[in-house]
């Protein structure tokens, strides 16, 4: 019985010191875990013990690791870029479109049917090259018509000149006859009547003759109406052949051999030229003054990329900027002219545009993904020479192409990091990965981290 007792309240002893020791080291788990030995304790005085014996294990490990602290950070493994300098190009970007520079619909001047096609659809044809053949006979049967009408006044004009050279010659036999009675009858030779006779005989050969002169140029004027009605069959004679009026390609073809069609109604085909070719889009209204000044040193440079393809852009020129800007977007439309020898721009497609204005001498680079946004605005990580890691506020101009332009905070030929900053601290510790390893500059980047060709901060001109 007393033995039982004293066991009891050693247990209860053991377990505030327990309680106590927990609580000053604040080790919750290891708490829970004498609460439930105590209790057990309280049970079995034969454990007493060991209760004991386990409090001052764990109060033992439970100071060491308060004391000990967290272990030293480790250094965070980064890449990293050089800052570069160098000139480059300000740009307006746009979305544009791809335009033809002439698209020709073709249709027949004449009606009739075709007899042949000479090529296919979606046929690259030149200009004067044979399209279509519409059925000839009629149209050679309208000009041997119209030659025979005009040999047939042509022989009436040759006679009307006969008729006329006749009467003529009857017309001045008939003035010395009317002269001669005019003598006689003063004379009193001859009856009045006769010189009235011979008077009236000249009169009538003086109307021959002018009737046989009208009848010519009547003859005449059939003659012209007649070589007119041979060049209107040779005209329509030709369009029996239709021929490309440009170089291009050729479209979907909507009238096929067999078909009877009617004068300038029917399209057989439409031909687009696609070399050159040219790209329209639109700027904003504030960059009006920018382009002007850029068209009167020159023609602007303007570039294209298909499918966000930058490392191979088409090249062309700025040809065109338009008379007045758009009220409803306040843009001003734009037309570049582009070579196309690659057949890669097509009519209707969507490219992106480069539009550039000026170059900027000496412009601070880093890549793009060196530049991050905090509570105090954008910041980057520099790697100093003992390859610890400060951060530092710099002011970021424009970026494309993953380059960022930095108006202030940097110098040419810093280090920042472009990868792992989320285990980077200031002034922590790095390790750049792939130090000294093909790529020209630290971490295997190349000064600036610039893709194949270059870049250039652009100014998003969308509409």
């Amino acid at each position: 019985m007393d033995l039982n007792l004293q066991g009891w309240q050693l247990s209860l002893r053991y377990a505030k010191i327990s309680e106590y020791i927990l609580r000053s080291c604040k080790r919750p788990p290891e708490q829970a875990i004498l609460e439930q030995v105590s209790m057990r304790a309280s049970r079995k005085p034969g454990i007493v013990l060991l209760c004991g014996l386990l409090a001052v294990l764990l109060w033992t490990a439970a100071c060491s690791k308060r004391e000990t602290g967290p272990p030293p950070r480790q250094a965070a493994p980064v890449t990293v870029a050089t800052v570069a300098q160098r000139d480059v190009p300000v740009q307006l970007r746009a979305i544009g479109t791809v335009e033809a520079v002439s698209t020709i619909t073709v249709k027949t001047m004449i009606g009739g049917e075709i007899t042949a096609v000479h090529f296919k659809e979606g046929q690259d044809v030149t200009k004067g090259q044979l399209l279509f053949e519409i059925d000839r006979r009629p149209y050679d049967a309208a000009l041997a018509q119209a030659q025979a009408t005009l040999a047939r006044d042509t022989a009436q004009a040759q006679q009307a000149k006969a008729n006329e050279a006749r009467d003529l010659a009857n017309m001045k036999n008939a003035q010395l006859d009317a002269t001669r009675y005019a003598d006689l009858l003063r004379q009193g030779v001859v009856s009045q009547q006769q010189h009235d006779q011979a008077r009236t005989n000249l009169e009538a050969l003086e109307a021959a003759v002018n009737a046989d002169r009208a009848a010519y140029e009547n003859a005449q004027a059939a003659m012209q109406a007649d070589r007119a009605a041979i060049d209107n069959a040779r005209v329509n004679l030709s369009y029996c052949s239709i021929h490309s009026p440009i170089d291009g390609r050729t479209g979907a073809l909507l009238a096929f051999q067999g078909n009877v069609v009617k004068a300038n109604d029917t399209v057989l085909v439409t031909i687009t030229q696609v070399t050159p070719i040219y790209v329209t889009f639109s700027v904003p209204q504030q960059y009006l003054g920018e382009v002007k000044r850029s068209m009167a040193a020159g023609r602007p440079k303007v570039t294209a990329t298909v499918n966000k393809d930058e490392a191979n852009p088409e090249e062309g020129a700025l040809v065109f900027v338009d008379n007045a800007v758009d009220t409803t977007t306040g843009t001003i439309k734009l037309k570049g002219a582009f070579p196309n020898q690659s057949r890669r721009l097509w009519p209707g497609q969507f490219v992106d545009v480069f539009l550039t204005l000026s170059t900027r001498p000496n412009a601070v680079l880093v890549p793009s993904e060196a530049v991050q946004a905090g509570q105090a605005g954008q910041y980057v990580f520099v790697v100093k020479a003992d390859n610890t890691a400060e951060s530092r506020n710099v002011v970021a101009g424009v970026s494309h192409r993953g380059q960022t332009v930095i108006e202030r905070g940097l110098q040419p030929g810093e280090r920042v990091i472009t990868d792992g900053q989320l285990r980077v601290v200031p002034g922590g510790k790095v390790i750049i990965k792939g130090a000294g390893g093909p790529g020209g500059g630290p971490g295997g980047a190349s000064p600036g981290g610039s893709a194949p060709g270059g870049s250039a901060p652009v100014k998003e001109a969308r509409s």
